[in-house]
């Protein structure tokens, strides 16, 4: 396959996923646009804080599912003079800001109501518990469709990459695909702690288990939005690529003819298909300027071949000290521990 064609077929591929991402997102929107209609609607006529809370929650999540869809448009756009290495850290930025906006608008919210529900008594008419919890029985049914909808799209992925599906999940550099999981299942906990809640107040009398239900429906937010900002942020000011790509790199690179010694490679992941690699290597002995010249283009050319997603490549050669090869050593040794460490993890 020539390189071109690579690009093509890698460019391909990342348009079939991110279409399927929308129709993941598109799916989700829908979902939660009618539940926070219909749990605002049914926690005013119950009385409910623990259905108010979920309300607030699903109104956070559509508010999400818009910043994804902006995520998704925008970075695709191509590079320009002032974005030379494109615009693929757009959808890391729209990731915070659904992160931001599960903790404030959901989170918060969450904690407002339950808190607030300690210090009001209510007493809620049986026709109220069967609206409530016929409202949080739509919820569920709606939420679980969405929710099997994004796990199908991470098994499919998981199968493509031969590997499990919580392997998967925990690989997976999308953070659009990764937070409608992490709303969606969230989501379904939620409704079952607010189902919980309501239940236990109809059998005691007690409104205090339903204010406990909206508290931790409201740490279970703040619990996700912290995460996921946490992931978000590390992605937005230069993210790594993962430790395997790079130890496969390093790898290729030594087995190279005309490289003696790789003193560093440095990644950075600039999108979910995208990896700038910037090495210092340092030749063998004897070779001329062509030689040289020619020993980079075809380097570069098996990168792209064998890595697609490897599209912003710096090969600087440069002449290794001893202090250099050791502190290559020792990076090599960190790399391994951690690759090692992760194959553990994953039970591989």
């Amino acid at each position: 396959m020539s390189q071109e064609g690579g690009r093509r077929t890698d460019t391909t591929a990342s348009g079939e996923r991110d279409g399927e991402t929308r129709k993941t997102v598109w799916v989700a929107l829908a979902a939660n646009l009618g539940i926070a209609v219909a749990k605002a609607v049914g926690g005013a006529v119950a009385g409910s804080p623990a259905l108010l809370s979920e309300a607030a929650h699903s109104v956070a999540d559509s508010l999400n599912e818009v910043f994804l869809l902006a995520a998704l448009k925008r970075s695709a756009r191509p590079a320009d003079v002032l974005h030379p290495f494109g615009y693929g850290k757009e959808r890391f930025f729209w990731s915070l800001l659904a992160a931001v906006g599960i903790f404030v608008t959901g989170g918060c919210f969450s904690f407002f109501q339950g808190i607030e529900a300690f210090g009001a008594a209510q007493s809620e008419s049986q026709e109220g518990y069967v609206v409530g919890l016929a409202v949080l029985a739509v919820a569920l049914l709606a939420e679980g469709t969405s929710l099997l909808r994004a796990v199908s799209q991470v098994r499919t992925q998981a199968k493509s990459h031969h590997r499990g599906l919580l392997r998967e999940i925990r690989a997976n550099d999308d953070p659009t695909l990764r937070t409608v999981l992490a709303e969606d299942s969230t989501a379904c906990l939620g409704v079952l702690l607010a189902a919980g809640g309501m239940v236990l107040h109809m059998v005691t009398g007690e409104s205090a288990y339903e204010a406990w239900a909206s508290l931790l429906i409201g740490a279970l937010l703040v619990y996700v939005a912290f995460v996921l900002g946490k992931s978000a942020r590390g992605q937005l000011i230069g993210e790594a690529a993962a430790p395997e790509l790079q130890q496969r790199v390093i790898d290729f690179l030594h087995a190279q003819p005309e490289i003696d010694t790789v003193t560093a490679a440095m990644t950075m992941r600039l999108g979910p298909d995208s990896v700038m690699l910037a090495a210092r290597i340092d030749l063998v002995p004897g070779l001329d300027s062509e030689q040289i010249e020619d020993a980079l283009v075809r380097t570069k050319e098996e990168l792209r071949a064998k890595w697609p997603e490897l599209d912003q490549l710096f090969l600087d050669v440069t002449d290794a000290s001893v202090v250099d090869r050791g502190r290559a050593q020792r990076a090599r040794r960190d790399l391994d521990g951690r690759v090692a460490r992760r194959r553990q993890a994953d039970g591989v």
